[in-house]
């Protein structure tokens, strides 16, 4: 395991919370379109001092509806235009599989982020996530995150009514990314024990 620490680290769900999410998945960098306020939102994070993680289902290579190297070319355009805007993403941690496979990365399954931990010397504990579904949340919870978000843009609006069933609560509801970074830094800058919102 790698136990060099990286500093403030912050998961961050990709389709419906960086870019626009679409049913019929995004399948090249052409179908990627970034959510207002997100590009911002990453620039705000890397002032800050955050390490960006981004944890994401992506059964599009287990569907085979897209071979690996058009995903990694997504994401490479995706990292270029987030570092041209002033931000960065760090990592990027992925599930190829389909919901049925049984594995242990698909999220809400805490795979993924067991594996950033392990490859990165990561206390999830002292991390946040943000998301737009219960899986999102759900993944967080499994996995022992300190803090879970969830975003209104993508499936944020029915995310809430699966967590109620469950008997889970996000630690904030947020418009979008934008409003969630500016709650976690300001979260973040409280004095310990203060207020969270």
């Amino acid at each position: 395991m790698n136990t060099k620490h990286i500093g403030k680290v912050v998961f961050l769900d990709r389709d419906g919370v960086i870019n626009r999410d679409s049913p019929e998945y995004i399948k090249n960098w052409s179908e990627f379109h970034f959510l207002p306020g997100s590009l911002e939102a990453l620039g705000i994070l890397k002032r800050h001092g955050y390490t960006v993680v981004v944890i994401t289902n992506q059964s599009i290579i287990g569907r085979k509806m897209v071979e690996p190297h058009v995903l990694e070319e997504t994401h490479r355009n995706m990292r270029r235009a987030v570092a041209e805007s002033g931000g960065e993403i760090h990592h990027i941690f992925f599930c190829p599989h389909t919901p049925d496979g049984r594995c242990q990365c698909r999220k809400p399954k805490p795979g993924l982020l067991f594996q950033a931990r392990d490859a990165l010397g990561i206390d999830l504990a002292a991390c946040a996530m943000i998301g737009d579904s219960a899986k999102d949340v759900l993944a967080a919870r499994n996995a022992g995150c300190g803090q879970a978000v969830l975003v209104s843009t993508g499936n944020g609006k029915t995310a809430l009514e699966d967590l109620r069933e469950k008997g889970v609560s996000p630690d904030y509801v947020a418009y979008d990314l934008l409003d969630a970074v500016h709650w976690l830094v300001t979260t973040d800058c409280q004095p310990s024990g203060g207020p969270h919102a």
